[in-house]
């Protein structure tokens, strides 16, 4: 058989869940179409048990990651850039199938993105932190630490760009996170998850689910073991009853600016702020 008979292997993407691409627990997949209609490949379709073992996998990434020197973590997303930047026909290829306008704009753009935030990585603390005046012997500090696990919506069309856009400010403080891929375009980030994974980012820091928006969503707002929700990209018709769920635990919701992702204004060091705490310490002087 010569190479122009052959069949061209198409692809199930499958999820990201603890540094592993399993198919969803239920065998579920669906079909993505490109702009003419056309089948062009198969995702999982996550079910709730993935996403509470992708929040596991999360979970158990948090304290290495968090704990991890922010000097480390600024070399681990410029890593991320780096092999995009070797990925880029691959990318630029499953943006152009999912009908985006200047893929090769979108890919540069989303690189930039990670390499911008990379040089945030020890500097948040310095702007977010600082040193208070107190009446006393004491000092008093004001040190800014990461969330904990934070659940991202991607948005349906910015499959790629609009992705990186929440991802990358809120992994760089240390939080780790829950992706839900957009679900018309999931293949870019599948595709970021592969390079995620031979990346040096550690294993269940970026989770990525496929699926259906609207049957995942809920349910990640009600997880009590979420920490916050970036509703940047949240569907319309479901953020009233999203915001509701994450209001009974708590959870820290937030929007970005709406703003086009090419825009100089979606990337900030308030988007890094956005899923932090600040800790106050005290301490007396002279011990």
């Amino acid at each position: 058989m010569t190479t122009d008979d052959r069949l061209s292997v198409r692809r199930t993407a499958k999820l990201f869940i603890g540094g592993a691409f399993p198919r969803s627990e239920s065998g579920r997949s669906y079909e993505v179409l490109g702009p003419g209609g056309a089948v062009i490949s198969h995702a999982a379709l996550a079910s709730r048990k993935d996403l509470r073992e992708a929040v596991v996998a999360a979970r158990a990434a948090f304290p290495g990651w968090s704990g991890a020197t922010a000097y480390l973590r600024g070399q681990v997303l410029y890593r991320v850039a780096e092999l995009m930047e070797g990925r880029r026909a691959q990318f630029e290829s499953e943006l152009a199938e999912a009908g985006a306008v200047g893929p090769a704009r979108g890919v540069s753009a989303a690189i930039d993105r990670w390499v911008w935030y990379a040089g945030w990585a020890d500097k948040i603390a310095q702007v977010a932190g600082g040193s208070n005046a107190v009446a006393g012997p004491y000092f008093n500090f004001s040190v800014p630490e990461p969330t904990g696990i934070v659940g991202i919506v991607a948005p349906a069309d910015q499959a790629l760009l609009g992705l990186v856009s929440r991802l990358a400010p809120a992994i760089v403080s240390g939080n780790t996170a829950v992706v839900l891929a957009s679900e018309p375009h999931p293949s870019p980030a599948v595709t970021l998850a592969e390079v995620l994974a031979t990346s040096d980012v550690p294993a269940g820091v970026v989770n990525v689910l496929t699926g259906r928006t609207a049957e995942l969503l809920p349910w990640l707002a009600g997880h009590m073991d979420v920490n916050g929700l970036d509703l940047s990209w949240c569907p319309a018709d479901l953020a009233a009853d999203v915001e509701a769920v994450a209001a009974e635990n708590v959870k820290r919701v937030h929007r970005a600016p709406d703003v086009d992702p090419f825009d100089a204004r979606a990337q900030s060091p308030y988007e890094v702020t956005a899923f932090m705490e600040t800790k106050t310490v005290w301490h007396p002087m002279g011990a």
